[in-house]
């Protein structure tokens, strides 16, 4: 059972089933804690919100006095109970106060503008002190009027000189004029708008006092960690971000902590002192969380068992359609003699693409049966041939009718030459058929393998009464074995002088076309009829059925033309007209492109058994 393919669909179906069902809560779990972990994320931001909106109002005001409308205005914009005491804990203002709630024991923050909790703003500033928190830098309105005019200057000079630019302020009233590609204080600046950019550059009356003042508690930390006193000068864009522009590269950590504590201790009077802050969810609200009650956990289950019937269902009627037809694949394939074996198809999916796939298989193995018989047949008749006549003489000798003469035995030695070359074709077709084909290769010239062709054929040609002619077009070079680039032309010249009658001629031409190599060989013969043209290159195809010696060779010719061609990358192409004659050309690669295949390793071996 267990080989069944219904029983193997069926579990399968009910193992997507099941994981279906597993995904599924999967799936409305982490929808549910993303949902959570999103609800959390809000109620961070939202306490976020609380902290700096409170730390801003610590940094502009001295006490904690007038808090409460403000803390009552963050709970409702945030639906958050907020809570501010002292560090020990007496209430300053309550947003919820009159619920007197107990608060939790962990703070959720401390409200220091001189001591800010990076990890609540999200700030990654180079110090812990809040810019609003200003102090004696807050400029008088005179100030701010002269540097607020100096700024629109700059601006309408940049624009001037198109580079639109923006105007913001600063906590302490000190404009800032930035644009794309450059800040307001940019030393570019005062060279192309004149004197009025330095004005947002120098510090103004009252910001020379806070500095001065700043120097004054500065310098004695420095002094009692053994360094020189320093001038402090502001940031060229920011009236607020206080930098040592002087102090040594090896000594910035100190100075810059000296400057720190110096900053807070001239910033103290001005600001609120520290605070602790408490942000709670409102008493009495419905903070009810997900749960799963009996009812719905009954009701899952129902569905997850509607789930599971319709997929075991819908697998069990799959099945049956699935396996009728395999069934009679199975048959079909068990009978693999019988003759058309063939199976309906019935289908048109995979099934009955697979159908289809075992007709045609069936018929290709058909039609390889065929040949293979056809060809035994002609390989016995090819080799029954020169054996008989072998045989014959022989036989006649050892009776005495014959004379073992040198006429027999070179009758005899005919016979048995042919037997051999028959041999080496039939070898030649096995070595192509079993990939053990083998060139080596070489740079020859086309004109040079139709010459030594040419000449090697042209006693046969005087003989049958045949001119043969050669011409080359240019001196075209291909890289080629020129041992089997011989054989395979020499086959085409023997098969047109073969079939060429008394009187007519065989021309043989070389030329390059398209970066390839051209050997054409065109006779004047009896040509080849448009329904065997297609199969010249077929084993042991001979246009004379009669299969005679007299005209016809032993049909392996052509398909070695063929197998040397291929192997050397090319391919041959026949056209001819019946009793006009016949034209083969050879396209073959130039010297430029390699063969498909070469073994050097062989080389050697080869060159010896030639």
């Amino acid at each position: 059972m267990r080989k069944s393919l219904m029983v193997r669909l069926l579990a399968t179906s009910v193992l997507i089933a099941v994981c279906s069902i597993a995904a599924t809560a999967w799936l409305a779990a982490t929808t549910t804690s993303h949902a959570l972990r999103q609800e959390q994320g809000q109620v961070l931001a939202r306490d976020a919100q609380v902290y700096d909106a409170l730390l801003g109002y610590a940094a502009t005001h001295r006490n904690w006095d007038a808090v409460a409308p403000a803390v009552a205005s963050l709970a409702k914009r945030t639906g958050r109970r907020i809570v501010l005491t002292t560090p020990q804990r007496r209430t300053l203002a309550d947003s919820a106060a009159a619920d007197h709630a107990a608060l939790p024991a962990a703070v959720s923050a401390v409200v220091n503008p001189l001591a800010v909790d990076s990890s609540l703003t999200g700030g990654t500033g180079a110090t812990p002190i809040d810019p609003r928190a200003v102090g004696p830098y807050r400029l008088t309105a005179a100030e701010r009027t002269a540097l607020a005019a100096s700024a629109r200057s700059i601006t309408g000079c940049l624009l001037k000189l198109g580079e639109p630019s923006q105007i913001s302020y600063a906590p302490s009233g000190r404009p800032r004029v930035t644009t794309e590609s450059l800040t307001a204080a940019a030393p570019v600046i005062p060279d192309v708008c004149g004197g009025q950019s330095r004005i947002l550059t120098r510090p103004t009356p009252t910001e020379a006092a806070a500095l001065h003042q700043l120097e004054g508690l500065v310098n004695p930390c420095l002094r009692r960690q053994g360094m020189s006193p320093i001038r402090i000068g502001l940031d060229y864009i920011g009236p607020q971000s206080i930098e040592t522009l002087y102090a040594p590269m090896d000594a910035g950590r100190i100075t810059e902590g000296c400057v720190e504590d110096g900053r807070r201790e001239q910033l103290a009077p001005y600001v609120a002192p520290s605070a602790l802050l408490f942000v709670t969810g409102v008493p009495g609200a419905d903070t009810t969380g997900f749960a799963l009650t009996g009812a719905n956990a009954v009701r899952i289950v129902e569905v997850a068992a509607l789930v599971l019937t319709v997929t075991v269902a819908a697998a069990v009627l799959m099945s049956t359609r699935l396996i009728r037809p395999l069934r009679t694949l199975t048959e079909a394939a068990q009978r693999p003699d019988q003759a058309r074996n063939r199976v309906p198809v019935s289908t048109d999916d995979e099934i009955g693409s697979l159908a289809v796939a075992f007709n045609d298989l069936s018929a290709r193995r058909e039609r390889l049966e065929d040949q293979r018989k056809a060809m035994v047949r002609d390989v016995a008749h090819e080799l029954r041939t020169p054996l008989s006549n072998i045989r014959g003489w022989l036989e006649a000798v050892e009776d005495g009718v014959a004379v073992a003469d040198r006429p027999l035995t070179s009758r005899l030695l005919r016979e048995a030459l042919l037997l051999q070359h028959i041999i080496d074709d039939l070898r030649d077709v096995a070595a192509d058929d079993a990939h053990t084909f083998r060139l080596h290769t070489e740079r020859v010239r086309a004109a040079e393998v139709v010459e030594w062709v040419c000449a090697a054929h042209r006693d046969a040609a005087r003989t049958a009464r045949v001119a043969l002619t050669w011409s080359a077009e240019g001196d075209p070079e291909l890289t080629a074995d020129a041992l089997r680039l011989r054989q395979a032309v020499g086959n085409l010249l023997s098969n047109a002088v073969r079939h060429t009658p008394p009187g007519g001629s065989v021309e043989v031409r070389t030329s390059v076309r398209d970066r390839s190599v051209l050997i054409e060989v065109a006779d004047t013969g009896s040509g080849i009829s448009d329904e065997e043209l297609p199969h010249v290159f077929d084993l042991f195809w001979r246009s004379e059925k009669s299969r005679s010696r007299l005209t016809g060779g032993s049909g392996l010719g052509l398909a070695i033309v063929r197998q040397l061609t291929e192997a050397h990358g090319g391919r041959v192409t026949v056209s001819s007209t019946l009793g006009a004659g016949s034209l083969f050309t050879l396209h073959l690669p130039s010297a430029a492109a390699p063969p498909l295949r070469r073994d050097p390793a062989g080389a050697a071996k080869d060159r010896r058994e030639r």
